[in-house]
């Protein structure tokens, strides 16, 4: 990573997905959302397991849910999505960069969430979609 004084988190770093990729490889942002049919000005990440889990149990797709362990190749903030509007001080330790990911490692085994947790965070979801809450500030 960059040299930063400020660095905000040590890591280790996790990105959830259900894209296949390879080590060595990099995540990088101006992409399609995980969780949004649109293109994403960021790529994001977290230094929590249990994050991860949710962006690979949640992402779009019907692929392999899959959790890489991740480097950033440049400065990240503290993602406003979740720090500045559900979750202050940032306990998920949720992060973006504009800069890419290298993706140095997979996890091999997880244990994911139940699929009644799963299917209450759907619903969470889609009830904050009906509300017009459901926006990703990026």
């Amino acid at each position: 990573m960059k040299d930063n004084k400020d660095i905000l988190d040590q890591g280790p770093f996790f990105h959830g997905t259900k894209a296949a990729l390879n080590i060595g490889e990099f995540l990088e942002p101006d992409y399609r959302s995980n969780f949004q049919n649109k293109k994403s000005n960021y790529i994001y990440f977290t230094a929590t397991l249990e994050a991860a889990k949710w962006g690979a149990e949640l992402a779009l797709s019907d692929h392999k849910e899959r959790i890489y362990i991740v480097e950033p190749t440049g400065e990240f903030e503290n993602d406003p999505n979740l720090t500045d509007k559900r979750f202050p001080g940032n306990p998920t330790r949720s992060y973006r960069s504009r800069f890419p990911l290298k993706i140095v490692a997979e996890l091999g085994s997880w244990e994911r969430h139940t699929e009644e947790q799963i299917n209450h965070m759907l619903s969470s979801l889609e009830e904050l979609a009906k509300q017009g809450k459901n926006i990703i500030y990026d």
